[in-house]
């Protein structure tokens, strides 16, 4: 039910429901501990109500302060009941009755039960008399009823010789009025609390929500337009910031992603528009000769046809390279499994050699490879590390001189591998590893500048790294690559 409401509805009913717990908390805390306090001092007042102490002798005439002889004075029984009932008078005021306190006397036979002035009479129990003849120190409480029905707090303490016990009782009626009427307070103000507090929580839901209700409209306006470029503003370090950060990240991230669909579609465009522009163009010539029935020169024909293999063959590159790049870059590597750098090294070197000898083919010399490798082991993908060492060796050879030697070098997990061309500029470096990248004086050779975009996306997706850098002495230039791993297992 709960989560069929809107968000700003559960926040404001969750608020809400949080008040009303603390407020019923609070309120339920203190009209016990009222009540508690109130009983508390309920139990001082009866406690602190002395019991009387009936005389034994009351005087009949006379100064009260002056002797007189015993015709003036008359012995009294010792019945607190028959002292208060039957003798009135002066010398009966020997108990001063605390107000809304009564005083029942019981006899020790049980016989004998009376309020004591004008107190109202409470009902004793059986078990009341058990308190006859202890110290008067000694006191017992209970709660009880008076002869009228109504509740009444009750200590039982002994009269003095032995004559039974006095019931101290006092009403409840005060103290739980006090408490309905604290009860119907706290029951008001509760009520108006909880008001307020649902209140609050809409208010306080509507403005900790307006920024998600942005963050919300920025996200339907990308989805309806596309428009990439929207960013959120972005202010303090809240929860709010962090997912007003996490949004434009988002979307700087998507739109970087498109531009570089974009610039990938274009780079592949043009590079595709040459080898088919040189396809169409000997296909065109071979059928109009055909069409027309006058012969192409001797020979032409031929390479013509080998033209259209060359550009097929490197057009089957171009694609293979696309597809390639096209797929999204992993950031942990595809495979776990151990690679065997120095193999996969090894391997390289023996499909590049090839290529290095073809140099020979076209009248110049041949361009050779020496490799010195070491044990390496690290862990990904063995074909996509062994593609990326083919690149960078193919990259080596391509700009090699005529007759000289391109050394490649594994030590310790470090790939150098290094040619003595022309080198690169320190102007170009930083370009080297961009996809479609030529420098001017390569875009002459065959190629389509995705070797060592190849390379570069291989070598991160398998947690390494790699560079290329002029060499020391000028002459040539240094790819290094970099792999984590160890000499041995």
């Amino acid at each position: 039910m709960m989560r069929q409401l809107p968000l700003r509805s559960r926040l404001a009913l969750l608020s809400a429901v949080a008040v009303t717990v603390a407020i019923a908390t609070v309120a339920l805390v203190s009209w016990f501990a009222v009540r508690a306090l109130s009983y508390q001092q309920m139990d001082k007042s009866i406690d602190g109500q002395e019991v009387p102490r009936p005389p034994q002798k009351i005087r009949l005439c006379g100064d009260p302060f002056s002797p007189l002889p015993e015709s003036c004075i008359e012995q009294l029984p010792l019945n607190p009941c028959d002292v208060h009932l039957n003798h009135p008078g002066p010398g009966n005021a020997v108990f001063h009755q605390a107000p809304m306190i009564s005083l029942t006397f019981v006899s020790a036979d049980g016989g004998t039960r009376c309020p004591v002035l004008d107190s109202v009479q409470t009902r004793d129990q059986p078990g009341d008399l058990r308190m006859t003849g202890l110290p008067p120190t000694e006191k017992s409480w209970r709660d009880g009823v008076d002869v009228n029905g109504r509740s009444v707090r009750v200590e039982i303490v002994p009269a003095p010789a032995n004559q039974g016990v006095y019931l101290k009782a006092q009403s409840y009626q005060s103290v739980d009025d006090s408490l309905n009427s604290l009860a119907w307070l706290l029951g008001v103000v509760s009520v108006l609390g909880i008001g307020g507090a649902t209140a609050a929580g809409v208010m306080v839901a509507r403005a900790a929500l307006r920024p998600v209700d942005h963050l919300t409209g920025a996200v339907e306006h990308v989805a309806r337009t596309e428009d990439l470029s929207v960013r959120m503003p972005v202010s303090g370090n809240d929860e709010i910031a962090r997912l007003s950060q996490s949004f434009n990240a988002m979307t700087a991230a998507l739109q970087a992603s498109r531009d570089e669909q974009k610039r990938l579609v274009d780079d592949a465009g043009h590079e595709l528009r040459t080898p088919l522009t040189s396809l169409r163009t000997a296909i065109d010539l071979l059928i109009r000769s055909e069409e027309s029935g006058r012969p192409l020169p001797d020979g032409k024909q031929t390479e013509l046809l080998a033209g259209a293999r060359t550009q097929m063959r490197e057009l089957t590159v171009l694609i293979a390279d696309l597809l390639e790049l096209a797929r999204p870059e992993q950031t942990a590597p595809a495979t776990t499994s151990p690679v065997a750098l120095h193999e996969v090294v090894e391997n390289a070197v023996e499909r590049v050699r090839p290529r290095g000898a073809a140099r020979a083919t076209a009248g110049e010399k041949a361009v050779t490879i020496d490799a010195e490798v070491e044990p390496w082991f690290t862990h990904g993908d063995a074909a996509a590390l062994e593609r990326a060492v083919v690149n960078l060796l193919d990259n080596a050879v391509k700009f090699a001189p005529a007759g000289s030697e391109v050394d490649v070098r594994l030590a310790r997990g470090e790939l150098t591998v290094r040619d003595r061309g022309p080198g690169i500029a320190p102007e170009e470096l930083p370009h080297v590893f961009e996809r479609f990248w030529r420098s001017p004086s390569a875009r002459a050779m065959p190629g389509s500048g995705l070797g060592l975009a190849i390379a570069a996306r291989a070598v991160r997706e398998a947690g390494g790294a790699v560079s290329l850098e002029a060499a020391l002495d000028g002459v040539g230039a240094v790819a290094r690559l970099r792999m984590p791993g160890t000499g041995g297992w």
